[in-house]
């Protein structure tokens, strides 16, 4: 520093009976071209390219030749500028002309990571507007690749602050590993997280999935490097770290929504006292109301209601314009319990939106308690005190 000021007393003292004009020309000359060559480009250069990315029937040139990355680009003109042209005034003054060189050339690195920043913005618009990519969780790897870039800016800042190179600083910094790992846990745990994500295709944004321990219950909104943003459908937004996802397990319901079918198993517990074989006269009372078809008693010596019952509901099912006959479609018996025995119905709607799919098994468990009666049979049901004052 004290070499720095004497050579700027001595340089005053120099020329002190020299002429200024020189100097003080080529630096307005400088001045002027660091000020208005970025506005010649964006008045000049700007319109031009947006012009041109209209013409092209390209999509991908309008995000990436936006006006902010333009604009980013012209950050980029003053420094390297000053620095080309700094040596041809201060040649009396090596130690302020490597003082002002370091400066441009840091100026020049923030400007270049600004510019990266802004190009990677743009890429990640190109691709969440493409087909191939757009459910791809692509923004950790985005942030991972300027995250790198940002590491490697402040080593070479370092480097032109010390005067040192910057593969020493990385030298260096070997020792120091396990701090830095300390340090950036969430950030390296996240980007490993987030590479097992992407690569296994385990999650994309839209995705809809569950984790009861965390109460989680939505639609994934966006994946990062350090945090996986989910929309409940309480509207609530939930924030969890992505390792927490590979290190433990969830529920993606993207399968089921990619299917087309939602899957109905709900069972209804038949009183067992209620179960018998049924008689002609009840068979032929089945067939006459429709209930049962003449198919359905083939190879059957003797009936019980409740595979009569049976019979009806999977013909039911069949026959249902809501229910996917491409797709598993069951009525099977589980086995007894204290409250009954089991009766349940497996089978998938043809459509996967919440609000319709709840509408048509509401229907069908509607339709099937309601049709019980009809074969002598009763769903258990536990006594209250209403059933005891009623009887």
């Amino acid at each position: 520093m004290n070499e720095l000021i004497n050579e700027i007393t001595q340089y005053i003292h120099y020329k002190a009976n020299s002429s200024w004009k020189d100097e003080i020309i080529f630096l307005l000359i400088i001045t002027a071209l660091s000020y208005f060559l970025p506005r010649l480009f964006k008045r000049l250069i700007i319109p031009a390219a947006k012009k041109l990315t209209r013409r092209t029937k390209a999509t991908w040139d309008d995000y990436l030749f936006n006006e902010k990355t333009l604009n980013a680009f012209c950050r980029i003109i003053p420094p390297i500028i000053w620095y080309a042209c700094l040596p041809m005034v201060l040649t009396h003054l090596p130690n302020v002309l490597n003082a002002l060189q370091h400066v441009c050339m840091i100026y020049l690195v923030i400007a270049s990571l600004i510019l990266l920043k802004v190009f990677l913005d743009s890429l990640y618009e190109i691709s969440n507007r493409h087909e191939r990519f757009k459910n791809r969780p692509l923004k950790g790897i985005y942030q991972m690749i300027f995250l790198l870039a940002l590491g490697v800016g402040i080593v070479i800042i370092i480097g032109i602050l010390i005067d040192k190179d910057p593969t020493t600083i990385l030298t260096g910094l070997g020792a120091s590993a396990a701090i830095l790992m300390l340090v950036f846990k969430d950030s390296i745990l996240g980007l490993v997280a987030g590479i097992q994500l992407s690569a296994n295709e385990m999650l994309s944004p839209g995705d809809w999935i569950t984790i009861p321990k965390s109460g989680v219950d939505g639609n994934v909104l966006e994946v990062s490097l350090t945090t996986i943003k989910v929309q409940n459908f309480d509207n609530t937004i939930i924030t969890i770290p992505p390792y927490a996802l590979v290190s433990d397990s969830f529920q993606n319901w993207r399968g089921m929504q990619e299917s087309g079918g939602r899957r109905i198993k709900r069972a209804i517990y038949i009183d067992l006292n209620t179960v018998h074989f049924n008689t002609k006269e009840e068979l032929k009372a089945y067939q006459e109301k429709g209930l049962l078809r003449q198919e359905d008693l083939e190879g059957q010596e003797q009936m019980v209601n409740v595979e009569a019952y049976r019979a009806y509901l999977k013909h039911y099912l069949r026959n249902h314009p809501k229910i996917s006959q491409n797709m598993t479609l069951l009525v099977r018996e589980l086995s007894p319990t204290p409250e009954g025995m089991p009766l349940e119905i497996y089978c998938f709607t043809n459509t996967t939106n919440w609000g319709a799919y709840e509408d048509i098994q509401c229907e069908i468990i509607g339709h099937i308690t309601a049709i019980l009666p009809e074969f002598g049979l009763r769903i258990y049901q536990r006594y209250t005190g209403f059933d005891y004052t009623r009887s």
